[in-house]
């Protein structure tokens, strides 16, 4: 898929900017249009990432004018809406995500009705980017998952999602994710999934050799963690590990 205007970038849910740091990352052509976030923190470590001014916003107080949708003929509008995974999570409590039953997760539907709300003023956003927990297809959501596509089918959007592990594609890291692309008027083959890549880095690569002393943390039970982290042999496992690395 080939999107040749410039990007708005809208993000629900946004946190600190992941989503926005990747569009950076490739050198795509975008800019932060929108952000809806509900904690003052994230927004704060999100504006001085990214050098932008946004204040934290309610995604249930949010609606089709605070996106700013126009001048559709100049902009791409890619929307991303990777909501709360807590109560789809193997360490949440499985609450889910049912339309209604008002738990974390089931924020996604405020999305709908965002989404619902843009048809009306024929302001939808071009492409609609997913990411969470694979359990948002698992055996317990998956009819709740299957309602969402059926609502962006509904709404004019074509759909594929895949789950990707961050280790295809040069992330150290066993992360697996469900990925949701959505594309107003698409069709298949508009969009391929990438094909995952041989793992070149390991956890040694992002670790800085030298540490400034300020970020040790200096506490007895630190010194016994450290002290059985010794006695078990872990400690010199893992410094032979780097020794390694980088020799």
């Amino acid at each position: 898929m080939k999107i040749d205007k410039k990007i708005r970038l809208i993000e629900l849910f946004a946190g600190v900017g992941s989503q926005a740091q990747a569009l950076k990352n490739i050198g795509a052509n975008f800019e932060h249009h929108r952000v809806v976030e509900f904690d003052k923190y994230p927004v704060a470590s999100y504006n001085a990432i990214h050098g932008t001014e946004f204040a934290p916003m309610d995604i249930t107080q949010t609606h089709w004018s605070d996106l700013g949708i126009e001048d559709n003929d100049k902009y791409t509008y890619i929307l991303t809406y990777s909501f709360p995974c807590q109560d789809l999570s193997v360490a949440g409590k499985g609450k889910g995500m049912k339309r209604g039953d008002n738990t974390r997760s089931g924020l996604l539907w405020e999305v709908e009705r965002i989404l619902l709300e843009c048809a009306e003023h024929g302001e939808l956003p071009d492409i609609l980017l997913m990411e969470n927990v694979p359990q948002v297809h698992g055996k317990k959501n998956i009819e709740d998952f299957n309602e969402w596509l059926a609502a962006l089918e509904k709404l004019g959007y074509w759909s594929t999602w895949k789950d990707l592990n961050a280790t295809g594609f040069g992330v150290a890291q066993n992360r697996n994710r469900c990925f949701c692309v959505s594309i107003l008027g698409g069709k298949e083959g508009d969009f391929v999934w990438p094909e995952p890549t041989e793992l070149t880095k390991c956890m040694a690569d992002y670790l800085d050799e030298v540490v400034d002393e300020k970020y040790y943390i200096n506490s007895e039970r630190a010194k016994q963690l450290i002290d059985k982290m010794i006695q078990s042999g872990q400690l010199d496992e893992y410094e032979n590990s780097l020794e390694a690395r980088h020799e």
